[in-house]
């Protein structure tokens, strides 16, 4: 497995114009290397030149550092060689970390021919770990799944409990990753539980309770509480004015049929704008908060709204 260039998409080659090879100096079972004054030199420079090394800086005191070293050594030993994970006490040698301008601590660089690729700072969670380096390196074939997959795979299965598990565990794990938090409550508003997830929501920090993500959540409870029952619906029967429209429409958001939600609302834009003062136009807008920007049907229904109203 070869580093790339994100810029060519490309994987990047020897002085000599070759594809890295294995021979680093390090014996290809040992993925894992502590650096020091004396080894530094081989592993990361030299070594670099034939396959990328992360140099990992990190410090007996930093509890970030504790929550991203067993992160890092898993990936190392899932990429099985395709990289070096270098690790660096900066208490031992702060000569080395102030030559390589470390200024804080957990401290990521990806190194490879010799020249500095790319960086972070933090304890990033294993998804963001491995998305960042899944832009410079190729993934093994049968990467395990991350808690985060693992749980979005048993909560689309319908498992809330076992998603509920791996939320709190990663909680744990990452207290200051507010993220996981929201994600829980999400959870729990598929399991019914809709006052412990507005709670949860309610004890973020206010940067992140008023977070896109937060208010995605806050709506789909929101949509759960105002939308008429199912036997409601039903008793609607063959009715075709904009009320019923606009309420089959709520009822299919808040049981999770966001396409048909968004398409009836839609709909009922370009038949009745003036329901409920504008009441569809402002439906569709929360459905958008509730799935998030980067949502395909975000996007798409975005843009016809916008294609009706301009």
């Amino acid at each position: 497995m070869a580093i790339v260039d994100p810029r060519t998409g490309a994987p990047l080659t020897g002085p000599d114009n070759s594809a890295p090879s294995a021979d680093t100096g390090v014996a290809a079972d040992d993925v894992i290397v502590d650096v020091t004054l004396e080894n530094f030199q081989q592993v990361v420079l030299e070594g670099s030149m034939q396959r990328p090394v992360l140099l990992q800086s990190w410090a007996d005191w930093c509890e970030p550092c504790k929550n991203l070293k067993p992160v890092l050594e898993k990936l190392a030993r899932e990429y099985a060689g395709a990289f070096v994970l270098a690790k660096l006490n900066i208490e031992e040698y702060p000569q080395i970390a102030s030559q390589l301008g470390v200024r804080s601590v957990p401290d990521v660089k990806l190194i490879a021919q010799g020249q500095l690729y790319d960086q972070f700072q933090g304890a990033l969670p294993e998804k963001q770990v491995r998305e960042w380096l899944g832009k410079y390196i190729e993934a093994p074939a049968e990467a395990a799944q991350s808690p985060e997959e693992q749980a979005e795979a048993a909560l689309a299965a319908g498992d809330t409990a076992t998603a509920q598990a791996i939320y709190q565990e990663l909680i744990q794990q990452y207290p200051e990753h507010y993220d996981y938090r929201i994600d829980l409550a999400g959870v729990l508003v598929a399991a019914g539980q809709t006052a412990d997830a507005r709670q949860l929501l309610d004890d973020l920090p206010p940067e992140h309770r008023d977070a896109p993500k937060a208010r995605g959540v806050r709506a789909r409870i929101e949509f759960g509480e105002k939308a008429w029952s199912q036997a409601d619906i039903d008793a609607l029967g063959g009715r075709d004015d904009s009320e019923a429209q606009y309420q089959r429409a709520m009822r299919q958001v808040a049981d999770g049929q966001y396409e048909a939600g968004l398409e009836a609302l839609l709909a009922l834009m370009k038949r009745d704008r003036t329901y409920g003062d504008d009441a569809a136009r402002k439906a569709l807008l929360r459905v958008f908060d509730a799935l998030g920007a980067e949502h395909p049907l975000t996007v798409a229904y975005r843009r016809r709204l916008f294609a009706m109203l301009y």
